[in-house]
Parts: C-alpha cells; sequence; structure tokens
C-alpha cells in the first residue's frame, strides 16, 4: 500500500468527497461542505437526485460484473467516502472471492477506507492512497492486490470532471485501460453539460472546491472509444438497467459500462 502522503486536513474549506457525502444524506461533512452543498442544491436540485442515482448506478453495473460477466477484480478510481453498498460490498454479496482496490487521496477519506473498507474471509479490499492521475503509481500499487494480467473493472464514478483537459481526461482513461487485459470493464459516468449544470460547476468553483467541469454529451460518450458498450449503452444512468421502473426526468448524469475487446 502507498505511505500516506502528509496532507493537513483543513475542514474550512470544502471538499468534494464531503459535500458529495452531504448530498447522500450522510454525517461526515463539515460547515464549508454543508454550505456550497446546500448552496448548489438551490441552484440545480437535480444535483441530489445526480448523487443518489450514482451510487445506485455503481452499485447495479458492480453486481451485474461481478455475477453475470464473471469479474472478480475492481479498481475503484476516486473512491469518496465510503456508503452503503459500497463497491466491496455489492461485489462480494455477488462473488466472495472478489478482490476491489479503492483509490483516493484525500486525508479524511483515508481514515474512513481504513476503518471501513474491510474485505469478507474469500476476497480481498485494500487502499491506495494515491491521486487516480497518476496511473502508473496507482497501478503499480494496485498490482499488490490485483492480478493485472486478468480482467479487471475500472470504476471512475463522478470524478473525471477534476480533469478540466478533454484530452487529458481521455489519455487518463486510456492509461488505465491499455495497461488491462482483454475482458476488462470501465463503469463511467459524469455530468453532461447544460446551462444549469454549467452555472453549478461555476458555483461549485467559486465556493472554494475543486473545481469540477460537466461536458458535452458527445465528449464524455468518446470515453468509451474501443470498447464495446453494454446494453443499454451510453445515456442517462437512471436508465441503465433499472431495477425498478425510474420516476422522474432522467438525470443529467450519464454513463456506460464498456468492455475491452
Amino acid at each position: 500500500m502507498t505511505p500516506p502522503v502528509e496532507q493537513e486536513l483543513n475542514n474550512g474549506v470544502p471538499h468534494s468527497a464531503r459535500i458529495w457525502n452531504y448530498w447522500l444524506g450522510g454525517k461526515d461533512n463539515y460547515e464549508a461542505d454543508r454550505e456550497l452543498g446546500q448552496r448548489m442544491a438551490e441552484m440545480f436540485p437535480q444535483i441530489v437526485d445526480i448523487a443518489r442515482a450514482s451510487r445506485q448506478f455503481q452499485a447495479r453495473a458492480v453486481r451485474h460484473l461481478a455475477g453475470e460477466a464473471g469479474i472478480r477484480q475492481f479498481l475503484d478510481l476516486g473512491t469518496g467516502l465510503p456508503t452503503a453498498e459500497a463497491t466491496h460490498q455489492v461485489a462480494q454479496a455477488a462473488a466472495p472471492a472478489s478482490r476491489v482496490v479503492y483509490v483516493d487521496h484525500d486525508p479524511i477519506v483515508l481514515a474512513h477506507a481504513r476503518a471501513l473498507l474491510t474485505s469478507g474471509p474469500e476476497g480481498a479490499t485494500d487502499y491506495v492512497h494515491a491521486d487516480l492521475t497518476d496511473a502508473p503509481t496507482v497501478l503499480r500499487e494496485a498490482a499488490r492486490t490485483l492480478d493485472l494480467t486478468q480482467p479487471v473493472a475500472v470504476l471512475l464514478m463522478s470524478t473525471l470532471g477534476h480533469v478540466a483537459d478533454d484530452a487529458q481526461a481521455a489519455a487518463l482513461v486510456r492509461s488505465y485501460l491499455d495497461a488491462l487485459p482483454s475482458g476488462s470493464h470501465l463503469v463511467l459516468c459524469d455530468t453532461i453539460e447544460t446551462p444549469l449544470t454549467k452555472a453549478g460547476s461555476d458555483e461549485y468553483a467559486d465556493g472554494g472546491a475543486v473545481p469540477y467541469v460537466s461536458r458535452p454529451q458527445e465528449v464524455v460518450a468518446s470515453f468509451a472509444d474501443g470498447l464495446e458498450l453494454l446494453s443499454p449503452g451510453f445515456g442517462s444512468i437512471t436508465l441503465w438497467r433499472p431495477e425498478t421502473p425510474p420516476t422522474g426526468d432522467p438525470v443529467e448524469q450519464w454513463g456506460f459500462v464498456g468492455v475491452k475487446p
């Protein structure tokens, strides 16, 4: 496991993992997180639905991959704070031998991960304390737990918006997929750019948090280049294999599950 990078926890500056936790109804957040989270929710009320839909999409995708697709290894990039139905819980419920590596670089996430992200006896769970944009380090450390010569499911859930440049974001996705064998999967979702989501991104940056960009549909779709998309393909995550009929408008968070041929 990568030795933790010394970072000072500044609870006066809003942080994406803690704001997300606030939108999900959690308690692992501070006043600065709640203030910015509330302002964003007032400006763009669907953000709360997006946060919840993202977690539900992730659980459905992992359940499918560990079950029907037979994937036994998962690399969760930009873990965030642990919540119900975390990746290892869903994967190991379907396949107890699943091995899961979480990646994040926030100190409060590290503290929670050490305490809560524990594996069942047949599988394995590990945590890499690193920046997901440093793919060589992440892959080197993940290889302590995962066999990278065998298929791996890579999860990029509402995190790629922190890489502002489209070309750099695409290159980052390729750097992970190129290191993995045929049969590996990518689960990805991100916010689609609309006037409301763009205003929300601007408010987020103005509020002191690390900027997060929304992207046009075609740019997010391009991150699947070279992959074979699982049905129903690319679209709002509320429409990806829902377990109950969706209600309300589809969220402006779009994604896909793709397999490397």
